[in-house]
C-alpha cells in the first residue's frame, strides 16, 4: 500500500506513517519500563497541596513562554521542575 505524499508532512514523518501502516514498528517498551513510566505518572498526577509563590515579572513570563513551547501548561512545568529538584534528577 503506498501512502500519499501530504504537503503537511515532511519526508521523515511521511516515512514514520508508511512504517507504522505497513505494520514495521515495534515498541521497545519492557514491562520494568512500563511499569517505572506508570510509577511516574501516577506521581506526577497526585497533587494534594496548593502554594503561593511569589515571581518576577520577567521570570512568569519566561516560564510561560517555555511552557507554551512545550505545549504544556505554565503551572505543570513549574511543578515539573521542582519535583525534579527535589528527587535530584533535574539536570544541573
Amino acid at each position: 500500500m503506498t501512502i500519499p505524499s501530504s504537503p503537511e508532512l515532511e519526508p521523515a514523518e511521511q516515512q514514520l506513517l508508511a512504517d507504522f501502516e505497513a505494520g514495521e514498528l515495534r515498541s521497545v517498551a519492557t514491562p520494568a519500563l512500563l511499569s517505572q513510566l506508570q510509577e511516574a505518572a501516577k506521581a506526577t498526577g497526585l497533587k494534594d497541596q496548593r502554594i503561593n509563590i511569589r515571581l518576577s515579572s520577567s521570570d512568569l513570563q519566561a516560564l510561560r513562554t517555555r511552557a507554551m513551547q512545550e505545549g504544556i501548561p505554565y503551572q505543570t512545568l513549574i511543578s515539573s521542575v521542582l519535583h525534579k529538584y527535589v528527587s535530584g534528577t533535574l539536570p544541573q
